[in-house]
């Protein structure tokens, strides 16, 4: 079972660097609007949120599988 839990977060790991990559990289985004570095860093900053909050159901996850069976 940690085997298949290592392997999700090796997913969302691939998942959320290219989404940040992306983020970076585009010029214009969804709605048409021009890309500034401000935006960008907010993007980024709301991606980063998102990874937190992730990390710690992750880590909720993990504690469970770690608990020893009675």
């Amino acid at each position: 079972m940690r085997k298949l839990w290592w392997i999700i977060n090796g997913v969302w790991l691939l998942l959320f660097s290219g989404l940040a990559i992306f983020i970076y990289f585009r010029e214009v985004d969804a709605a048409g609007v021009v890309q500034t570095s401000e935006l960008r860093w907010l993007s980024l900053a709301l991606l980063g949120v998102v990874f937190i909050f992730v990390a710690i159901i992750q880590l909720i996850i993990l504690f469970f599988l770690k608990k020893p069976k009675s």
